[in-house]
């Protein structure tokens, strides 16, 4: 079940949630109140967030953790649109649109989430026009990952996992010592991310290990060189 943060936890996470990108350059009142009635909550891994066809009641920051963003093809097989994690944010679409949501979210991992009202989301967009560019920028963003991982969907399968390797770093990556690092997310995810079989990605992803291309470990997966990575897209 669904567990509320303590007033400390809180203000930890109300502090994450202001340094978003929707927030950046906005003056402090306008997003102090738009935060005010933040609450935040831990789920555990495979939690359903969102179902799609629901109605969005509430936009959701990521304050630790990963979800995925998945939908159904005509075939009913389950298809991942997008991962994300720390600092992101999803359900914004639907009540800009006032339409049900069109996708699913589910967790990866423990995750833990701030949901925002919608009606405070919306007043946000509304009364801060910065804010609508901030948005516009993460949805420009969105967009170009999408493009690139469609024009290499016909690819030999080295190149679409290093693809998806590369849409996770740049969605994701955090620089550490060892190079970029992203989420080690189970070859389900990666298989449906790139359209192959699951058999496919187990065997790209060695390849790459062995070449020194990747480093992976429980958690995490390192790229020391990620122009080394990009030069096997073809």
């Amino acid at each position: 079940m669904d567990a509320r943060y303590n007033p400390r936890d809180t203000d930890a996470d109300l502090k994450l949630i202001r340094s978003a990108l929707l927030f950046q350059d906005l003056p402090e009142e306008a997003v102090a109140e738009a935060t005010s009635h933040v609450v935040s909550r831990r789920h555990p891994a495979n939690q359903v967030i969102l179902l799609e066809n629901d109605w969005g009641s509430s936009v959701y920051f990521i304050l630790e953790g990963w979800v995925k963003i998945r939908t159904y093809n005509l075939d009913g097989k389950e298809v991942t649109l997008n991962i994300l994690g720390k600092g992101e944010l999803f359900g914004e679409m639907a009540p800009l649109e006032e339409v049900p949501r069109s996708t699913d979210v589910i967790t990866l991992v423990p995750t833990v989430i701030g949901s925002m009202p919608a009606s405070d989301f919306v007043k946000l967009l509304n009364t801060q026009p910065l804010a609508g560019i901030r948005l516009s920028q993460l949805m420009a963003r969105r967009l170009r990952q999408v493009n690139r991982r469609l024009r290499l969907r016909e690819s030999d399968s080295t190149s679409r996992v290093a693809d998806i390797i590369l849409f996770l770093a740049d969605g994701q990556g955090h620089r550490s010592t060892s190079g970029i690092e992203i989420p080690n997310l189970p070859h389900r995810e990666l298989s449906s991310l790139s359209g192959l079989a699951r058999e496919t990605v187990t065997r790209v992803l060695s390849k790459l290990e062995k070449k020194g291309l990747i480093v992976r470990d429980k958690d995490l997966m390192s790229i020391p060189d990620i122009n080394a990575l990009e030069r096997l897209l073809v």
